[in-house]
């Protein structure tokens, strides 16, 4: 058995080195992989370019995996470079894996949906902006009855603060009852965009949230092209890739 496992340990290695060595012919590595969170930019029914959070535009020349692209659609993506700036493009890249992430816009808590928002707390990890989108780690208690519903909300039901210059929102969650028998992480991410303003850079925004430590609120600035952050944790989120337990 140990000369099984080291034969084993010792043909992984080689392939690394064999892989770590292979370059394009621009110097790349095509064993060197990069993960990041991305925006879809659809071009046509099955091509697409990613936007990563800092502007950049990867052209997804090579695929491991096929992908149906829809416009403004929140990923992980693991992808490897294969050019350096070409054109309107920072990097040509082959795509090695790529996961959607639950994205969904602001919507309005009123009379009419307050019985489906709910108000069951979360355990906050982490939440940033970057890409034009409020970015949320969390975690949930999952009893597997039905998934649960996450929500960003203008809570029309309450008095807001008179400070006009902030946006005052709530991140909402509907358990629908469901038992604490799993603990799941969840990765959405909202659309901020229609709160652009013109003649201004940025906008300010008060985030309120029912943790399972009491109500937290968070101060984010949302400063168009640039990624602002707020991290209890400062390591990029684990990838969810199942979407089965929450909507």
């Amino acid at each position: 058995m140990r000369k099984f496992n080291f034969f084993i340990a010792a043909l992984l290695l080689c392939i690394s080195i064999v892989l770590t060595s292979c370059d394009d012919k621009e110097g790349h590595s095509l064993g060197h992989f990069k993960f990041d969170i991305a925006t879809v930019d659809s071009l046509s029914h099955n091509t697409y370019a990613l936007i990563l959070d800092n502007g950049d535009r990867l052209w997804p020349a090579a695929f491991d995996v096929p992908y149906l692209p829809k416009s403004n659609q929140r990923v992980f993506v693991n992808y490897t470079i294969l050019s350096d700036q070409q054109g309107e493009y920072a990097h040509y890249v082959k795509i090695n894996d790529i996961w959607n992430i639950l994205t969904k816009n602001v919507i309005e808590l009123n009379d009419t949906n307050a019985h489906i928002i709910g108000n069951d707390p979360i355990k906050l990890n982490s939440m940033w902006i970057g890409g034009d989108y409020l970015n949320v780690d969390l975690m949930f208690n999952y009893g597997g009855v039905r998934p649960h519903l996450f929500n960003l909300v203008n809570n029309r039901l309450e008095p807001g603060d008179e400070n006009n210059d902030v946006v005052e929102l709530e991140l909402r969650h509907n358990a629908y009852g469901s038992q604490n028998m799993e603990l799941f992480e969840a990765i959405v991410c909202f659309n901020l965009k229609p709160f652009r303003q013109e003649n201004v850079d940025s906008v300010k925004f008060s985030i309120k949230v029912m943790d399972w430590d009491g109500v937290k609120n968070i101060d984010l600035v949302y400063k168009y092209g640039h990624v602002t952050d707020y991290k209890e944790t400062a390591q990029m989120p684990i990838p969810v890739i199942t979407s089965t337990e929450y909507m």
